[in-house]
């Protein structure tokens, strides 16, 4: 007698034999921390993104607060945050001592749009010295009509795009280029969680196009050791009688974090690199399946509306429900999907209602996000999955909904 499917997380990992093969040759290598395999999947990072530098770290957490470290955001400073989004986002800001802003988002495709990046610079006036857009679900922000709202031009740009990885996103030159290409930002960031596209267990990583901001991220990422003889503070210790440098001496100028990335996680990452692009593939067919299946359920269910034409890397599928209208509620959908073997997750509560926010700035009236947010639950997606999983998952979600 067959037992029950299996139960369809809403997201997870996909670890073929070539990816622990990989993982295995690197603990048998020389090198666990540091070393070439990170060396080879940052080179990585830049082929795929098109940008000049990559650095891997902890998480991409981590490399949110590498990137306010390196705009040196500090108390006095504001930055905004769209508020639909992780946590980490708006944390990295508070986490170097600056205030947030946060900025409302589209009610239907929960991205930060010119008209809420304006209201928020108003509400954040000349203190504002950075914007964090997030391209959420998979799908990227406007970054060019963004840069041309009033007020902008002397603002760094820290795109969020852990949800992004292996999409292509428009440019100001008119032309496509991967996420991650930073051809309007100064920083992109990543996440290689599990659920991600591309999985490392944890890990992230930043691209940039700037030499200095590389460097400075470099140093701070490795408890902010400094071993570069050129720019050396203190003579008489760094160097020999011959004029050389001391070969044990290193110098911290300014105070870093451990956030490296270790050889065992980037040898995991470069693994599944090279099958992102199946990836990628794979989540945009299930979409597309997805959409078709989620028709008849209209209005009561309602795919995520698609903002441009270019490629996307689907991190989530989203879709909008009406809850009331069905006459039920979000948890008691999630439940009754929980008991039919499927799990869902809500991507997120807007970070603006978190207590420490509310604490921080207090009430704020954001109608888009809220919309967004009462509204929105993520079905399973990941590269694993079968259009027989997809016609599961929505016959469930049809028999909960009474449709």
């Amino acid at each position: 007698m067959s037992g029950s499917p299996p139960f369809l997380p809403y997201g997870k990992q996909v670890i073929g034999d070539d990816d622990v093969a990989a993982v295995a040759e690197t603990l048998r290598s020389d090198f666990l921390t540091t070393g070439p395999v990170i060396e080879a999947f940052e080179r990585r990072l830049c082929e795929i993104t098109g940008a000049k530098h990559a650095l891997a770290v902890a998480n991409g957490t981590a490399a949110l607060h590498l990137a306010a470290l390196a705009l040196d955001l500090g108390p006095g400073d504001l930055a905004i945050v769209p508020t639909m989004t992780f946590l980490a986002t708006a944390n990295a800001a508070r986490y170097v001592g600056a205030d947030v802003v946060f900025a409302d988002v589209d009610p239907r495709t929960g991205l930060i749009t010119p008209d809420t990046l304006a209201e928020a610079l108003e509400r954040g006036g000349k203190r504002v010295r950075a914007v964090f857009p997030v391209h959420i679900n998979g799908q990227t922000t406007d970054l060019p009509a963004l840069k041309q709202v009033p007020g902008t031009a002397d603002l760094a740009f820290v795109e969020d795009s852990c949800h992004a990885f292996g999409g292509f996103q428009g440019t100001s030159s008119n032309t496509p280029a991967p996420v991650g290409c930073c051809h309007d930002s100064t920083m992109s960031i990543f996440s290689f969680h599990p659920v991600k596209i591309a999985a490392m267990g944890e890990g992230g990583a930043i691209t940039t196009n700037d030499p200095d901001i590389h460097a400075r991220i470099a140093r701070f990422r490795n408890i902010g050791m400094e071993r570069n003889p050129d720019v050396f503070e203190i003579s008489d210790q760094a160097f020999a009688q011959d004029g050389g440098a001391n070969p044990w001496y290193y110098e911290m100028p300014e105070l870093g974090f451990n956030y490296r990335a270790s050889a065992i996680h980037c040898a995991l990452g470069l693994s599944q690199l090279s099958k992102l692009d199946r990836f990628v593939a794979a989540r945009a067919r299930l979409m597309a399946e997805y959409r078709a299946r989620l028709a008849p359920l209209s209005p009561l269910v309602e795919p995520l509306p698609v903002n441009s034409n270019l490629e996307v890397g689907w991190h989530l599928c989203v879709v909008h429900i009406d809850f009331t209208g069905a006459g039920t509620d979000r948890a008691t959908v999630m439940n009754r999907l929980v008991e039919a073997g499927i799990g869902t997750q809500v991507h997120y509560l807007p970070v603006h209602r978190q207590p420490y926010y509310r604490r921080c700035y207090g009430e704020i009236s954001l109608p888009g996000a809220d919309a967004y947010y009462d509204s929105v639950l993520s079905l399973p997606l990941h590269a694993a999955m079968t259009d027989g999983d997809v016609q599961r998952v929505v016959a469930a979600l049809g028999e909960v909904l009474g449709c």
